[in-house]
């Protein structure tokens, strides 16, 4: 299948004023133009979701099972403390790769644990909004045909 669901978690929503020192200047709705640009070009389809609500997208990570092929996930805070999230992914046994606009490694201690690793492909963190369009070209090689 070769449909990719992009999730974004609490406060992405908020990108673009939301501390632009550590985040950019990009709005979630210039990721996703960036990511439906990206998509379009490799001839993959493309959802996107943000969610603030950890249910909102656990339901939404289960209910693509069958419908898309891979998950790129920005889970904002919860990639830090959310078991959950690391479980429905497991769950749904579809290829993610987790996306984090700031480089989580140079923050926070507890910004440098994260869940989702556990069942990701791979993590691309620090890149800013670009880190997304990485997101799709790993995938695609996992979801289009040579």
């Amino acid at each position: 299948m070769s449909s990719v669901l992009v999730i974004n978690g609490p406060n992405l929503n908020l990108l673009g004023q939301r501390q632009p020192d550590v985040y950019g200047q990009a709005t979630l709705a210039d990721v996703e133009a960036l990511c439906v640009a990206r998509a379009d070009t490799l001839g993959l389809e493309i959802a996107f979701i943000q969610s603030n609500h950890e249910g909102a997208m656990i339901d939404a990570i289960h209910a693509a099972r069958g419908v898309h092929g891979g998950l790129v996930i920005n889970a904002g805070a919860y990639t830090h403390t959310s078991i959950a999230l690391m479980d429905a992914v497991a769950s749904v046994e579809l290829p993610m790769v987790e996306v984090h606009l700031s480089n989580i490694h140079a923050r926070e201690t507890f910004r440098h644990v994260s869940y989702l690793s556990r069942v990701a492909l791979g993590q691309i963190c620090g890149f800013g909004p670009q880190g997304y369009v990485m997101a799709l070209d790993a995938l695609a090689t996992r979801l289009l045909p040579e």
